[in-house]
């Protein structure tokens, strides 16, 4: 029959369930059980499987509204689709502060450097627990995404790593079968503009840091092991957790083999004068670090705070740790090294990353465009009359650059040390 408001309140409930099918659209019915519920349903076939879907009951939806959403649904099925599946994943979604805990064990915990983990922890903590924890993860959607982010405008950084996090975890919610294909509310939210933080000591500052490196560690006020932490930093470029964990066993000179880093294994060519900065370290039994911190067999942990008490005391103003390492880099580029040995020397994987350094070679370019209009002018200035045949030679000066890491790394250590007081507490 056709299903219509008429041909339905007719139907009477009999002792047994009975599908009334619709002829004019097929695998529209209407379910009517024993005690005279009528329910509009449809049935479909995917992947060999006979599924059936309740659309809703007579009364609150008509006849005409329950086929207008059987037509829809009917057509996701010729698309490909299952809409009882998605129901069901709908009806079991786990909330979002479960899908985290999952993230962290599955993801983070394997797959992330111990800082990078504590990190995600943090700002799933202080972030989104709070906000969305008891939601469902199938109902987060891209505004949620987009107010989020733009109630961070305040910390734009944290913003976009916040942004980062939540978009790899609701990629996994596909992948785990959680959430719909190309269905994560993270895409086309827009990030933060982010300026670089570019702080490079002077040649005078690092004189001055050198100096009060020496005054605390005489008089006690610093540890030796944050001092020489402090003095291998500057000389190597080193990121502070390599200089951290560095153990006697990685140190081949004139390399540190380091095994893990945030880029992975990797080789590190250092100069005499960071050897000398180990010589002066006294190996402590059953301790495999070069940087020993207070507990036994373990390497210290704070560089930070020993740091903010001497660039206190130099007055050189609000420098990062991580300033030391591109404060290395701009000695680097000063001293003509080329952007591409910066970069191995850094650790670099992506050239980009050290693309932020490219400014400071301008005066090489000064110098270059120097060399190259004196060849050229010269070569204007005796032209022969108009007719004549002469040769024209420009010659250009090369500029003297040092092509090996190791090269590099020691023109850059002779550079910086010069400014550091040769003075030594015994």
């Amino acid at each position: 029959m056709k299903l219509s408001k008429r041909t339905i309140d007719a139907i009477v409930a009999t002792d047994k369930e009975v599908f009334y099918w619709d002829d004019e659209l097929r695998g529209f019915a209407l379910r009517v059980t024993p005690t005279g519920r009528k329910t509009y349903t449809i049935q479909y076939r995917v992947k060999g499987r006979v599924r059936r879907l309740k659309i809703g009951l007579h009364g609150t939806l008509t006849p005409e509204e329950a086929r207008q959403q059987a037509r829809r649904l009917l057509g996701e099925v010729a698309h490909g689709e299952d809409p009882c599946e998605e129901t069901t994943r709908d009806r079991k979604a786990l909330t979002v502060s479960l899908v985290c805990d999952r993230f962290m064990t599955e993801h983070a915990e394997i797959r992330c450097k111990p800082s990078t983990w504590k990190e995600y922890r943090r700002l799933i903590e202080r972030e989104v627990k709070p906000r969305f924890g008891t939601r469902r993860i199938t109902d987060i959607t891209r505004p949620d995404m987009s107010k989020l982010i733009f109630d961070m405008r305040g910390r734009p950084f944290q913003g976009n790593r916040l942004l980062a996090l939540l978009s790899k975890m609701f990629n996994l919610c596909e992948l785990w079968g959680l959430r719909p294909d190309g269905s994560n509310p993270c895409r086309l939210v827009p990030k933060y503009k982010e300026k670089a933080r570019e702080r490079f000591l002077s040649s005078e500052e690092i004189g001055t840091v050198g100096e009060v490196l020496n005054q605390v560690e005489a008089d006690g006020t610093e540890t030796k092991a944050a001092c020489d932490a402090i003095r291998l930093l500057i000389l190597t470029g080193c990121r502070l957790g390599e200089i951290q964990t560095l153990k006697w066993e990685y140190v081949k000179p004139p390399y540190f083999l380091l095994p893990d880093s945030k880029t992975g294994a990797k080789r590190v060519p250092f100069s005499e004068e960071v050897q000398a900065v180990l010589d002066n370290i006294e190996k402590v039994k059953d301790n495999p670090y070069v940087i020993v911190g207070r507990l036994k067999g373990d390497f210290l942990a704070d560089i930070r705070h020993p740091w903010g008490r001497i660039r206190e005391k130099a007055g050189i103003g609000y420098v990062r740790v991580h300033d030391l390492r591109h404060t290395y880099a701009s000695n680097a580029i000063a001293n003509g090294v080329p952007l591409a040995v910066v970069g191995k020397l850094l650790g670099h994987t992506q050239y980009q990353t050290t693309m932020r350094y490219a400014h400071l070679a301008d005066g090489h370019l000064h110098e270059a465009t120097a060399h190259v209009a004196k060849g050229i002018g010269a070569a204007l200035a005796n032209a022969s009359p108009k007719g004549e045949s002469t040769s024209m030679a420009i010659k250009l000066v090369p500029l003297a650059l040092k092509n090996t890491k190791t090269e590099a790394s020691n023109l850059i250590s002779e550079n910086v040390v010069q400014f550091i007081p040769k003075s030594r507490p015994a």
